[in-house]
């Protein structure tokens, strides 16, 4: 794990590739490739943590999401110059919480996307604990990634308000 990793908050992927295959006949992404660009994005923090496709083969652990919710805010053309942020919300022995924008070069956000992962024993497969050394690197980001302002949309719920809530 580089220093600069745990230095800058929150974590910054390398730019996000569209490819012509995922625009849809309405001439923007697919909604299903924003996930695709969104965990692309997600395995640069991998790498970062020391979860690289070494780890999973030596060490036959891996991670699978248990959950995820993205809010589609703005469209994403071909061509667009993407990258994703990614701060960790929260973590215990088992699990990971982060929050990932995926943000146009000028800074505006494209969509968010809230997820929780479970660190997984692929031999099982069964929920298992982070290695020491792994969640030491969890520990060591998430020092400066838990000082920054929690997203005002995490953790919300999806659904529609009731009649009876609305203001009249």
């Amino acid at each position: 794990m580089s220093d600069d990793v745990h230095s800058s908050a929150p974590f910054t992927s390398k730019a996000v590739d569209i490819e012509n295959s995922w625009i849809d006949y309405n001439g923007h992404l697919n909604m299903a490739y924003y996930l695709v660009m969104f965990e692309k994005a997600f395995d640069d923090f991998h790498y970062a943590l020391g979860i690289t496709e070494e780890y999973v083969k030596a060490r036959k652990m891996t991670t699978y999401t248990g959950q995820t919710k993205i809010d589609y805010l703005r469209e994403v053309h071909k061509g667009a110059d993407l990258t994703a942020i990614c701060q960790i919300l929260n973590y215990d022995e088992k699990r990971l919480h982060t929050w990932q924008e995926l943000r146009f070069k000028d800074g505006t956000v494209a969509a968010t996307c809230e997820t929780v992962t479970l660190h997984i024993d692929a031999t099982g497969p069964k929920v298992t604990p982070f290695p020491p050394d792994i969640l030491h690197n969890i520990e060591t980001i998430s020092e400066s990634h838990l000082k920054l302002p929690r997203p005002e949309k995490a953790g919300q719920s999806i659904g529609i308000r009731s009649r009876a809530d609305k203001p009249s």
